[in-house]
């Protein structure tokens, strides 16, 4: 199996930069994407900023006891970890790799190779 390759980019020195609600969630806009930013437990995680079912902003919604994103719309339930529906609707939610260096936070988009013919 093919290792993954990231382009990664710096979203914050600290988490106390995020400028977060009182649901620990934002929205920022970095390498050309919108993304959700979520600080939950003093850590960081990253996903798609709207819900692949209906299109609902992620982060108006929450994190769940058991830390699952939970979609403002219709309450569907995502893993932040790997992106999967924990709610039984079936959908994916894209995630993003996040890691807290020594000189910040990044995220990391995986480089797009192309088809291969």
């Amino acid at each position: 199996m093919k290792k993954k390759s990231y382009r990664w980019h710096k979203l914050a020195e600290s988490i106390g930069e995020f400028k977060v609600a009182g649901n620990g969630m934002c929205e920022v806009s970095v390498g050309g994407k919108s993304v959700c930013i979520v600080v939950h437990q003093d850590k960081v995680a990253a996903c798609a900023s709207k819900c692949p079912h209906a299109g609902g902003i992620l982060s108006d919604g929450y994190v769940d006891s058991l830390g699952n994103m939970v979609c403002p719309l219709h309450r569907y339930k995502f893993s932040l970890v790997n992106g999967r529906n924990v709610s039984g609707e079936g959908y994916y939610l894209v995630t993003y790799p996040v890691e807290m260096r020594p000189d910040g936070i990044f995220i990391g988009f995986e480089e797009n190779k192309g088809f291969i013919w």
